[in-house]
């Protein structure tokens, strides 16, 4: 074996490693949030791209709207950016929202305050970002609207914080996107596991090094898995690309979804919130679930599936033509479902 391979392979396994180890480490909980988040100014620039320390976050945000607007948080998915929001942010801020959409953990400018903060893509961990950001940005309430990772820690919010979260829009499957870890490894359809390939896929030492090597080849793939009617240009997907440079991004996807499928441990803070997510609580909040008919990972389910988890279900939409990144390719009707929810 030539010197090259030999040091690319030390190199994968050595992420592998670092993604496990920060798993095993401590960091905050839901209802420690606050108290870790810093109430330093934001630093706005020219174009609406501020940072601001939140939990254990330097969190990269856009801001548009009047700050004294009704709080909208726009919440992405993987393997997207804030790009997914564009035109949505525009729209809802053009009513006189403020309007928030953060780089989650991971993506793009958002860094990790601590080198030892674990590196972990589990929903706990997504729901306290937003806590976390909430009360850095001193946002009493707001309304949650997110596709993917996005819908998910949106989801976490509303069901264990309901108090937060005036108007909850989720996309993707059947809207409810809390995972519950205690079914979550019983076998599922062919179909199903069809649909997520990729969980098994980069939970394989093959898998692994291979999106580790070139995360950017591999989310152009999933982009059109994930929606095969949805005619993006390179420059769209270029745009976005650029946040999977950020240095955890391999290392908190991997941790994401290994830790799902029980192949990876979770952050040990994080296990009272995860044993309440396994309760599957319900969401009181008003709620919208806008899908895309032709989501390749997460089509929409029956309606009923739905129903036992949402106390305050306003409607569900499901869209003709539009695949996984529902705000994106379906924006005009994605900013109707958000506006629906404002006062």
């Amino acid at each position: 074996m030539n010197q090259s391979k030999t040091a690319f392979r030390m190199s994968i396994k050595r992420r592998i490693f670092l993604s496990a180890l920060a798993a095993t480490a401590g960091s905050s909980v839901l209802s420690s949030a606050r108290a870790q988040s810093s109430k330093v100014g934001s630093n706005d620039t020219s174009d609406g791209m501020c940072t601001i320390r939140a939990g254990v976050l330097d969190v990269a945000y856009r801001q548009s709207g009047p700050r004294d607007g009704q709080a909208i948080l726009l919440l992405h998915g993987f393997p997207y950016d804030v790009h997914s929001f564009d035109i949505v942010a525009s729209r809802l801020a053009a009513t006189g929202k403020r309007v928030i959409v953060p780089y989650l953990r991971g993506y793009g400018p958002t860094r990790f305050i601590d080198g030892a903060t674990p590196r972990v893509g589990q929903q706990a961990a997504l729901g306290n970002d937003v806590i976390a950001l909430m009360d850095a940005l001193d946002i009493r309430q707001a309304i949650l609207a997110g596709f993917d990772w996005g819908g998910r820690a949106a989801c976490v919010v509303a069901a264990l914080h309901p108090e937060r979260v005036t108007g909850l829009v989720s996309s993707g499957g059947p809207g409810y996107n809390i995972q519950n870890q205690n079914t979550f490894l019983i076998p599922r359809s062919a179909q199903w596991e069809r649909e997520h390939w990729f969980y098994w896929y980069l939970n394989s030492r093959r898998g692994m090094a291979a999106f580790s090597a070139d995360p950017v080849a591999f989310c152009r793939y999933l982009w059109r898995s994930f929606s095969p009617p949805w005619n993006f240009t390179d420059a769209m997907f270029l745009q976005t690309a650029r946040s999977f440079a950020n240095p955890d991004f391999v290392a908190v996807a991997l941790h994401s979804y290994r830790y799902r499928i029980g192949e990876a441990p979770g952050d040990p803070m994080l296990d009272a919130v995860e044993k309440q997510l396994s309760d599957s609580p319900r969401i009181s909040v008003p709620t919208i679930i806008i899908e895309g008919a032709e989501d390749g990972v997460d089509p929409p389910s029956d309606i009923e599936s739905a129903l036992q988890h949402f106390g305050a279900l306003r409607r569900r939409t499901v869209l003709t033509g539009v695949g996984h990144n529902v705000p994106q390719e379906a924006p005009s009707q994605f900013a109707a479902a958000v506006l629906d929810l404002c006062d």
